[in-house]
């Protein structure tokens, strides 16, 4: 269970998520937020580590089983983090590609749920869309993209596209997500998560470069601001972080003193922006939030959950 242990940050209110039903409550964010608003229905083929209201769907080709369900607000959390794969230059025959996990089933599902009457309808892309050569810091919404650096980023493109499109049926948030972290039985495939694992299987992690400096949130975190912007009017493109910079020296440092354990710097090229922080004045403009964890605080709970977990 992806509760086991972990102290919530409870929401004021009980009604909040109420009428809302949330694709991808099995994966890495959907359990935090299913667990901290009760009263969010989760969908999916694979129930969520927790005690919400579950649907089972065959394939999201098919809703009818929502027929009948009160609900107004959807969070849809559908997709694959692992953008290493996803980006190979050759995918093998028969290989689902990021267009499948991104694109079709964002696709299929709008097309069903554009009947119905929905208030607003939160869909995810990333920040790794900006275009690295163009930003300047902090990165707002309208900072110049990149969509055709590699398949990962052209399938969440054409994810915003498509929502742009059925707009003018669902009131659509697209929230670029920053780099999130946090607790998980899962395997993730981001720099926090694989050191952990290094560390917690052999006692010692490697990292390509430890100079570049990025916007990491917190998943709890994240988890309270996508359910409050559910109850904004807003549409449109929104970035998630928490608007500061951590680099991936300070990130080595805080788990080899947590673990106790050496962390090589490779001191290779490494692909992205040298420095990145979110313009979170969007997000701050329409709701009250503010992130609870600092990055201290967040990666040492994030190492010690996941190494408690091993060794129950």
């Amino acid at each position: 269970m992806i509760h086991t242990e972990r102290q919530t940050l409870r929401t004021p209110g009980a009604s909040l998520g109420e009428g809302t039903i949330l694709f991808g409550g099995s994966g890495f964010l959907g359990p935090y937020i299913l667990e901290n608003y009760p009263n969010i229905i989760s969908v999916g083929r694979t129930p969520p580590p927790t005690t919400s209201r579950h649907i089972h769907i065959d394939s999201l080709a098919n809703l009818d089983v929502l027929r009948g369900v009160p609900f107004d607000k959807v969070i849809y959390i559908i997709g694959n983090t692992d953008h290493y794969n996803l980006e190979k230059q050759h995918v093998p025959r028969g290989e689902p590609t990021a267009f499948d996990y991104h694109v079709i089933p964002l696709l299929q599902t709008m097309e069903q749920l554009k009947h119905y009457p929905i208030k607003k309808f939160i869909h995810f892309s990333t920040v790794l869309i900006y275009d690295e050569n163009k930003i300047t810091l902090p990165v707002s919404e309208h900072a110049p993209i990149d969509p055709y650096k590699n398949r990962y980023v052209m399938s969440k493109y054409l994810a915003e596209e498509a929502c742009k499109f059925y707009a003018r049926r669902i009131p659509v948030i697209t929230v670029r997500m920053a780099n999130l972290y946090g607790p998980t039985p899962l395997k993730r495939f981001d720099l926090i998560h694989q050191l952990i694992h290094q560390l917690l299987d052999h006692c010692k992690g490697q990292v390509w470069n430890t100079q570049p400096s990025r916007d990491f949130i917190y998943v709890e975190d994240a988890a309270h601001a996508v359910v409050k912007l559910l109850g904004t009017d807003y549409t449109g493109t929104l970035n998630l972080g928490t608007g500061t910079m951590t680099s991936v020296r300070k990130i080595v440092d805080l788990l080899r003193d947590i673990s106790g354990c050496p962390i090589t710097d490779l001191n290779q090229p490494v692909q992205g922006p040298a420095q990145f922080r979110c313009d979170m004045s969007t997000v701050k403009r329409l709701i009250d939030w503010e992130p609870q964890y600092s990055i201290e605080k967040g990666v040492q709970r994030t190492y010690e959950l996941m190494k408690s977990w091993r060794n129950p």
